[in-house]
């Protein structure tokens, strides 16, 4: 299966009539391994401080989380496997895996359960299978 049938299928999809507004694949050095059509373009930068985040629990929350030029207000999350951010009536929830972080961006009327459900559950099954 191809990275980008796993952005299509596994995150691009149908949760309970609600679907993310956009959704990546990056690996671990930053470069993109699938997106959705929607997916922001990034900086560098902006995964490089989420990865340092995912090593040193704590260094985005005076700054925020920055992706594609957008701040989000970091949420509670699991130290060193999940990030959760806000910015208004939306949120984004990273999450990581051996190689790769998954990113999922929403708006409402999703639920950032809806997005943390989808996002960790794909994640989980990368990690469980090496990646």
């Amino acid at each position: 299966m191809s990275w980008q049938t796993y952005v299509d299928e596994h995150l691009m999809c149908d949760t309970e009539g609600q679907r993310l507004k956009a959704a990546a694949i990056v690996g671990n050095d930053g470069s993109v391994w699938a997106q959705s059509a929607a997916f922001p373009q990034y900086k560098p930068d902006e995964i490089t401080a989420i990865m340092k985040e995912f090593d040193e629990p704590g260094s985005l929350a005076p700054t925020g989380l920055h992706l594609g030029g957008a701040k989000y207000m970091v949420l509670q999350g699991e130290p060193g496997v999940v990030i959760r951010g806000k910015k208004g009536s939306g949120g984004v929830t990273v999450k990581k895996t051996n190689l790769a972080i998954i990113i999922g961006i929403y708006d409402e009327p999703m639920t950032p359960g809806q997005c943390n459900l989808v996002v960790e559950r794909l994640g989980d099954y990368l990690f469980d299978q090496g990646f």
